[in-house]
Parts: C-alpha cells; structure tokens; sequence
C-alpha cells in the first residue's frame, strides 16, 4: 500500500516552467470562446527524451494536484504518484520521458485565475476565461511541441486526467499511440455534478469570496474547508471509513469543549486533510476545474459518444475502474472500453477491486502499479 501522506500531497511550485507559442500569434483560444494572449505551463519531465523523441509520455492530473507527480533530482520531495513514476517503476523513467503539468486554470504555477491579466494588471480572479478539460488537453499538446515532441508514446491520466487524456486524443487525433484512462468518464453523471455543484456553491456563499475578486489575506476558507470535507468524503468508500475509523472517538484532549463540534475521529480526519488543502489551493481554481469536469462530454465531438469516441487513432488502449468508486463508478468506465472498441480501437480494460474508492488509483500501489507496468512494458 502506498503512502497516503504522497497521494495527498501538494506543493505550490514545479521545477520548471514553460510559456507556450501558438499559430498565428493569436494566443490560446478556448474552448467555449474565451482567449488568452499568454500562457504559462509549470511541469516536471523525468527521464530523457530519445533521440527520435519516439519515447515521451504525458502524465495529466486530477482536480487538485501539482506538476510534482515524483521525487527528482531537482526536487527529492515525494511525489503524488511517488509509487508509479520512476526508474524501473510501473511508468519507467529509465525508458520514458515523463511530463507532468499543474493544469491550466490551476495554481501551482500555471496560468489561472491567480495569474496577472495582462489587460488590467490585476488579478484574473473570477474574471478568468471558462476552462474545459479540452483547454487542457490542448495545453499539453502545445506543452510537448515546446519541448520537442511531436507525437506522444503514451497519454496517461487518472479521474479529471482520464478524461483529459481522452480530450487529448479525440483533439488530435493519431497524435498518440497508446491511452490510458484510470477512473475517467464519458461525461459526468448527474451525482457527481451534484456533489461537485454543492461544493462550487459552499464556496461561493462564503461571503470572503466576493464573486471571485478576493485577495490572499481575505480568502473564502471556510467554504474552502467545507467543500474540501465534502470532496473527501465522495473520494474513499463506505467500508474503508468503517475500518479506517468505526466509532472512535477524540481523546478528551482533543476535544473543543463547544456544542456540536468534533467527537469523532473522522471528523478530526476529515478537519485535518481540509485544512491542510485550503491553505495551498486557490479557491477560484477549484471552480474553474470542477465545473470543467462537469462539462467535459464526449458527445459534444461529433453529436454522440460513438462520434465522438469514433475520433481516436490509437495503438491501444487501457481502461481501469474501481469497484467501490461512486464518483466515477466502474460502470462509467466499462462504458469507456465500450466505447473505445466499437469505434475500432484495441481496448485492455481492468476492474479493480479496491477499498479505496475514487482515490485507489492515488494509494493502491499493489493494484494499480502492475496493471500500468504491464500495459507500457507491452507497448515497447
């Protein structure tokens, strides 16, 4: 089992940063009709290219975490995906070059709604163009042509990644020869917009919030916390908290001496890991790339899922699900290999049983690890 303390990591820069070029010199247009004159990318690369450039593999991120997938040489800190990335690893450093990068629209670095509009000189804030997971695909796509890679080994990507990973794909076409979706979805399902629409909505009425125009020393953290406990929640599974916790109950030590608050370990929990998070993500990002997972629907390339899925050209595919996901159930994910083969596209599809839920691709190392492995280990 890896270490939850990496899988709930985070860090507030990357080793390296990248301004991207784009045609035209019209800067980076988006897709739901917003522009951006520049745009800033913080990534971490691990291993070296080859000298074709034939061996680039791109890792994209879920919701909330940084470039900062693995320790380096440049930052020996672990990583989020400290368990899968790395010399002889399930995605091998030794054969691979590795890019990872904070979203755009994210806060590690990355051009987002903290970034400097460069129209006013303040803040983007909730002023900051409407971003999808397309925006993110093709942020990536410009990312690896700055660094020399004009068609990828691998896209590789878990949950808000997936489905990157398939944007990515569908975007542009035959420009990936292997994909791997882990936890991802076709298009969101209506409990998970509401459980991510609730936590858009907590943050919103926390009045520090002020329609998004809000400063470091004033910021909504209280809805931060509640949105963040809400989201905890929704990632693990029922019976990891029964083990986990059960009943126990906070030592009186710890305990506030006020009316309703914190009995319960899992309370305790769940305040700990909140608090933890607020203090290093930026609200409006959170916004911004929960309403992107909201939107993301396949459908929308081509009129159907089939027309939509129908616009990969690649090698191979492989498909991973959790039995005990309810964010992204293993159904979605069956849906996806479905998909994936009726549009012609070879597919691998692996359900795993894990008791932890939606984040078992972040902590179950001895499940997910050697189904990656074996699937790159057989690309090559």
């Amino acid at each position: 089992m890896a270490d939850e303390k990496n899988a709930y990591s985070f860090t507030t820069s990357a080793t390296q940063q990248i301004t991207l070029r784009f045609p035209g010199n019209e800067g980076f247009k988006m897709w739901r009709g917003g522009r951006l004159a520049e745009v800033t990318l913080a990534y971490e690369s691990w291993g070296e290219l080859s000298a074709s450039a034939d061996n680039a593999i791109i890792v994209f991120t879920g919701l909330s975490p940084s470039a900062h997938a693995a320790s380096s040489s440049q930052d020996d800190s672990p990583g989020w995906w400290e368990h899968m990335i790395g010399p002889g690893k399930a995605i091998d450093t030794d054969r691979f070059f590795v890019v990872c990068a904070n979203s755009l629209g994210g806060c590690y670095g990355s051009t987002g709604p903290i970034s400097i509009n460069p129209d006013t000189g303040r803040r983007y804030g909730g002023d900051f163009p409407d971003v999808t997971v397309e925006d993110i695909a093709s942020s990536g796509y410009y990312l690896m042509r700055e660094l020399g890679v004009h068609k990828l080994h691998a896209a590789v990507g878990s949950s808000m990644g997936g489905m990157s990973s398939i944007a990515y794909a569908m975007q542009y076409p035959g420009e990936i020869d292997y994909l791997v979706s882990i936890s991802a979805a076709a298009a969101a399902l209506p409990l998970t917009i509401a459980l991510r629409s609730l936590q858009r909505e907590i943050i919103r009425n926390d009045p520090a919030w002020n329609n998004g125009q809000y400063d470091d020393d004033h910021k909504p953290l209280t809805g931060m916390s509640l949105a963040r406990k809400l989201g905890l929640v929704s990632y693990r599974a029922a019976d990891e908290w029964n083990s986990k916790f059960d009943r126990a109950r906070l030592p009186a030590d710890k305990l506030t001496g006020k009316r309703f608050e914190r009995e319960f370990e899992i309370e305790n929990y769940l305040e700990y890991n909140a608090q933890k998070f607020i203090n290093s993500f930026d609200p409006n990002s959170y916004l911004y790339l929960s309403r992107a997972m909201d939107w993301f629907d396949i459908a929308e390339h081509g009129g159907s899922l089939e027309a939509g899925m129908s616009k990969l050209d690649v090698r191979k595919a492989l498909v991973v699900g959790v039995t005990t996901d309810i964010l992204f159930p293993s159904r979605q994910q069956r849906e996806i290999a479905d998909l994936m083969r009726g549009t012609g596209t070879e597919v691998d599809y692996v359900e795993i049983d894990s008791t932890n839920g939606h984040d078992a691709f972040l902590i179950d190392d001895a499940q997910f690890s050697p189904v990656v492995k074996k699937f790159l280990d057989e690309s090559l």
